[in-house]
């Protein structure tokens, strides 16, 4: 059963609100992002053969869950840019420097949901603004529904993976080079993945 409450597809069950159950009740509440066990990456094209993957190491992020009323359900992200790693620490120098990110001008990445639905099954959308670069632009995340469990250390967690795709010169990153061959070094669309494990609070 999904955390936001799906609807079931028996006449039986569609038109009750109770369907989400005692355990979705339970689920319903405010939750800090685990950084440690939480993963902020993105996934671009490099010389239009290969692709390259990255992400962020530092993190703060929040939830707030309504197994009732998806509508009410809100997600919060600041990301320090500076953080950034590729696995290439020339390649990371890049991506923070005038060419990329400025991350000395613009040390943050922010996103701040808008709107919470329930697809169906475990499928979830949520949509918001992110920020980038001192631009602001509508985000659709899509997310799937990983569970919820208690932890050896008495947390109560839940688990989401997303994806979403982004153009990044919508948000001015436009930095590329051509190839010889055709094309460029840099694609414009990036991919964006989330593996998310949230704490519920106290």
């Amino acid at each position: 059963m999904g955390i936001f409450g799906r609807k079931e597809s028996t006449p039986e069950t569609t038109t009750a609100p109770a369907a989400a159950g005692p355990d979705l009740a339970a689920l319903s509440g405010d939750y800090t992002i685990d950084p440690a066990h939480t993963t902020i990456g993105f996934v671009a094209r490099h010389a239009m053969v290969t692709n390259v993957k990255g992400g962020f190491q530092e993190f703060t992020g929040a939830l707030h869950l309504d197994g009732a009323e998806p509508a009410k359900s809100t997600a919060t992200l600041d990301v320090r840019m500076d953080s950034i790693d590729t696995g290439n620490a020339d390649r990371d120098g890049h991506l923070k420097s005038s060419d990329f990110f400025k991350t000395d001008e613009f040390p943050a990445m922010t996103f701040r949901s808008t709107r919470a639905e329930a697809l169906g099954g475990d499928d979830y959308r949520i949509t918001g603004d992110l920020s980038i670069l001192g631009v602001t632009k509508p985000l659709t995340i899509d997310l799937e529904f990983n569970g919820a469990a208690k932890d050896p250390f008495g947390n109560e967690r839940v688990g989401f993976e997303g994806k979403a795709e982004i153009l990044r010169s919508e948000w001015g990153l436009t930095w590329n080079a051509a190839l010889e061959t055709g094309g460029v070094l840099v694609s414009d669309k990036i991919k964006l993945v989330f593996d998310i494990s949230a704490i519920k609070s106290a």
